[in-house]
């Protein structure tokens, strides 16, 4: 049941990943309830069909396994005060290994600090950071001064970091949310998993659909838009994930008895694909499987393991839309694009979604 790549192997351009898009479909606010989404189910075969979320179950079979990914976001964006009164925005990503007893970051700063400066917290003035080293791109390494822990700081007084496309005010943060979400450590949300319910759940389970979740914290390796003007130019920035050892062998036994592996967003897509590529990876050889991917899919990728993608619709220049490419082929994933803007289907984080089989 591999997926076989749609195009031959070859440099896209950059420019191949725009499209069309009037800015009223973009979503501002989610919809409710959760599942209330429609769906745009794209077949391998080119065909299209308008459907509605909550009747996911009836484009799956008994045997399938939906994978899904269940990070958690935190409340990742920060203010700080520069000594001269200028004021710093800090985007907190994830953590470094500690130094000399002391909690340090990868934060990407909007500013121009320098190395060894000290920031303080607009909200308090208990946390202060220290610049300590640049990484590019606006990236850096935070020393953080205070006793408390990061995360600690970061509940009390960071916000919720919502795509710079949604500009209407989120009420309740938990929308921002997936209801399954567990491990703590992104700066974004995984969003193709905002639109299930405990219905929807409950529907998958009596349609002898299994559920398995892997985690992968998002951070620039899915949001940070691409620069180079081909993609095989192009590298994306290292994300961490974790996935139980015993998880992944039900999932390639479903797999190997004929189910159907479906990834609930290109974050799960990416675990999967890494896992597969590695030499070996059994339970009895740890719990927990832990890295780091950076892999990059984009057309003339071999699928190994997922055989259907449930997602969002995405940006133009990105990465997560060279991977819908990948998935269903360049010249499909356009087609289905230009249908969903044609029948006004809601865009990005808080929009519908899309199943490709």
């Amino acid at each position: 049941m591999t997926v076989a790549p749609a195009v031959p192997t070859r440099g896209l351009s950059l420019a191949e990943l725009e499209y069309e898009l009037p800015r009223e479909l973009i979503a501002q606010q989610p919809l409710e309830p959760r599942d209330a989404s429609r769906l745009l189910v794209v077949r391998r075969t080119g065909a299209l069909r308008d459907g509605a979320f909550r009747e996911l179950t009836a484009e799956l079979r008994l045997g399938d396994v939906l994978v899904r990914n269940d990070t958690r976001v935190f409340p990742a964006r920060a203010f700080f005060r520069r000594a001269t009164g200028g004021r710093v925005e800090a985007l907190f990503l994830q953590p470094r290994a500690p130094g000399g007893g002391e909690e340090r970051w990868e934060v990407l700063l909007r500013g121009r600090p320098r190395a060894g400066e000290r920031l303080t917290s607009d909200e308090t003035e208990e946390w202060r950071v220290r610049c300590d080293e640049a990484l590019g791109e606006g990236r850096w390494v935070l020393v953080s001064e205070s006793e408390r822990p990061v995360l600690e700081l970061l509940e009390a007084v960071g916000k919720t970091p919502l795509p710079p496309y949604i500009h209407a005010r989120l009420e309740d943060g938990g929308r921002y949310q997936t209801l399954y979400a567990r491990a703590v450590g992104s700066a974004a949300a995984p969003t193709a998993g905002l639109h299930f319910t405990p219905a929807v759940d409950a529907a998958l389970a009596a349609a002898g659909v299994t559920v398995e979740t892997v985690t992968l914290h998002v951070g620039l390796g899915t949001f940070r838009p691409l620069t180079r003007e081909r993609l095989d130019e192009d590298r994306l920035h290292a994300e961490r994930f974790a996935v139980d050892a015993a998880a992944w062998g039900r999932i390639c036994a479903a797999r190997a008895a004929g189910g159907r592996v479906i990834a609930v967003g290109t974050t799960t897509v990416r675990v999967l694909e890494h896992l597969a590529g590695l030499p070996r990876v059994a339970e009895g050889d740890c719990a927990v499987v832990r890295g780091e991917t950076e892999l990059f899919i984009r057309p003339g990728f071999s699928f190994r393991v997922v055989d259907g993608l449930l997602t969002n619709f995405h940006l133009p220049r990105s990465s997560l839309l060279a991977l819908v490419m990948a998935f269903c082929g360049v010249d499909a994933t356009r087609a289905a694009y230009r249908h969903a803007v044609a029948q006004r289907y809601r865009f990005y984080s808080f929009g519908d979604a899309m199943l490709a089989l």
